[in-house]
């Protein structure tokens, strides 16, 4: 019996790219004359809920190229996509250069402190790892919510772990 062993890099690496085949069958189903719809007044609309699913990855190279995020000096806007194809296109790149940034990666920078802040204002101290993962995470769980989304707007959810009651093709 062969044993394979992977460090951390290469388990990351896996999972992100795992995780993507299902974020595009997910992404490539939402509906440009959908962006402006929203569940709840509470909620995110369409478009900016897959706008963020779609930068997400990206948080995984800002993790290991940067010490902090300071909203102060970089105010969050959004990706303005115009329709199903440029949002595909900024999931693709968000995803590339999550990958590229983890290849480079060295393992041993994965417990350095990165900071989320507004000014002195200190949102969170995290390692660098800490924030991968929940950037990982975080994909999954709005995702989650774009399937939601789907459901309620009548368009067939695919399969993420296995079937789901649209597609059977696992």
């Amino acid at each position: 019996m062969e044993i394979i062993t992977l460090d951390i890099v290469s388990l990351l690496q896996n999972e992100m790219e795992q995780e993507a085949k299902t974020t595009r069958r997910m992404l490539v189903r939402i509906p440009p004359e959908k962006f402006g719809w929203q569940p709840h007044p509470k909620s995110m609309t369409l478009k900016k809920l897959a706008t963020h699913v779609a930068e997400l990855p990206g948080w995984i190279a800002m993790a290991l190229t940067t010490d902090e995020l300071d909203f102060n000096d970089n105010p969050y806007v959004p990706r303005d996509v115009k329709n199903t194809g440029q949002l595909v296109d900024y999931y693709e790149e968000s995803l590339k250069n999550g990958l590229q940034a983890l290849a480079k990666a060295d393992s041993a920078a994965f417990t350095d402190e990165w900071v989320l802040r507004t000014g002195n204002t200190i949102h969170s101290r995290s390692t660098r790892y800490d924030v991968m993962r929940m950037a990982l995470s975080q994909i999954i769980h709005h995702r989650a919510q774009l399937g939601v989304y789907l459901r309620l707007l009548n368009i067939p959810i695919p399969g993420s772990y296995g079937p789901s009651a649209d597609d059977n093709s696992f």
